[in-house]
């Protein structure tokens, strides 16, 4: 008897527990998706139900009966912003609740350049955001100029930063969710490239003197193609050339010193180049004659050579005359070579000329030549 007691007493406890059970269901779980803290305006998100069969979605004073576990709001607007929980089919129980927030306001991303000019040879970073909000990936855009039409450089990279080494205007915007939301472009940064630039004098010579015509350039390395604004910085000026050539007519001592140039084209521009020292001698040169010989075997010639110590770039008049009192006849003008053979006696002197307009050196002194006469 005591036996069958207490197996009733058991049956009786457990039939209880499956009528509780089958009376209170679990709790329900309510899961906004997705789940950013921020929603704007024409986003799609979804209120998910998980945990028990049968389940009604509670907005606040609304009851809503989704066909599924799931309610999708396509394009929120700010009315669906509210409290929203998961109920069970009695209501009896619900979930917590969750809140969505919608903005009626379009985000604009933001981006920002860690510097406005890339170095020769280097790079910069970009970075782009949206702020206050998650989830984003990027669209990147360049373009030449502000007329020209935008390129596309990157497409919906998860990372907010990427690496330039191109000058130019960028920008970049956020997209989230399925179908993608965009944000407002952002405002357009102006990134300058930086290159070189370097003074050279027109023609390479090691010594300049006063009264000479010269021309400096400012050759930029990788400015091919653009069209460039120079500035220049040069000793005892204050209007240097604002164009690729600085042209000094009859140069004196007072414009020795460092020239410095540079440039900017669109996006490019280059620092201050390293200085050219110019140095002008107050001198005028004189040229030189010498003879290998100064009597001429009968039937030979005489080799003759004009020079002018210290520098470059001569070319050479030579002259003759008969006598001290007679007047010099121009033999050869403008030769390159700087040695002639003669086969006729007389006195003979040379020059040097360089440059355009041309520059002479003071005449050599007379060298006298005399035949051997024959018997």
């Amino acid at each position: 008897m005591g036996h069958s007691l207490l197996c009733m007493t058991g049956l009786l406890l457990l039939g209880t527990l499956f009528y509780v059970n089958a009376e209170v269901p679990n709790k329900p779980t309510v899961i906004l998706e997705p789940s950013w803290p921020q929603i704007y305006s024409s986003e799609t998100v979804t209120v998910r139900c998980e945990g028990s069969q049968s389940l009604f979605v509670w907005r606040e004073d609304e009851l809503i009966r989704p066909r599924t576990p799931e309610y999708r709001i396509s394009r929120a607007t700010e009315s669906d912003s509210g409290g929203y929980s998961c109920c069970t089919m009695s209501l009896s129980v619900c979930s917590d609740i969750i809140t969505l927030t919608v903005s009626s306001s379009k985000p604009r991303a933001t981006l920002t350049a860690h510097s406005s000019i890339i170095p020769a040879g280097g790079s910069v970073t970009l970075s782009c955001s949206v702020e206050g909000s998650a989830g984003w990936k990027f669209d990147w855009f360049r373009r030449d100029s502000q007329f020209s039409g935008a390129q596309k450089i990157g497409a919906g990279t998860s990372e907010h930063t990427i690496s330039i080494s191109e000058g130019g205007i960028y920008y970049c915007r956020g997209g989230r969710g399925d179908p993608v939301f965009s944000t407002e472009d952002s405002a357009p940064v102006t990134i300058q490239k930086q290159v070189l630039a370097a003074v050279k004098l027109q023609h390479s010579w090691s010594q300049i003197f006063t009264g000479e015509t010269i021309t400096l350039r400012c050759e930029i390395q990788g400015g091919e193609g653009k069209v460039w604004k120079y500035e220049w910085t040069a000793p005892n000026t204050n209007s240097p050339p604002t164009s690729s050539e600085y042209r000094i007519s009859r140069v004196s001592v007072s414009h020795s010193g460092d020239y410095r140039c540079r440039g900017s084209s669109d996006y490019l521009l280059t620092g201050w180049s390293d200085a050219f020292r110019l140095t002008v001698s107050s001198s005028k040169p004189r040229a030189t004659l010498t003879a290998q010989s100064s009597v001429i075997p009968a039937g030979g010639s005489v080799t003759l050579s004009c020079s002018v110590e210290g520098s470059a770039g001569w070319k050479f008049d030579w002259f003759r005359r008969d006598s001290v009192s007679s007047k010099a006849q121009l033999m050869r003008g403008n030769e390159a070579n700087r040695v002639i053979s003669v086969s006729q006696g007389g006195l003979y002197h040379c020059r040097g000329g360089r440059g355009d307009p041309v520059y002479y050196t003071e005449d050599s002194s007379d060298v006298t030549v005399v035949e051997t006469c024959e018997f």
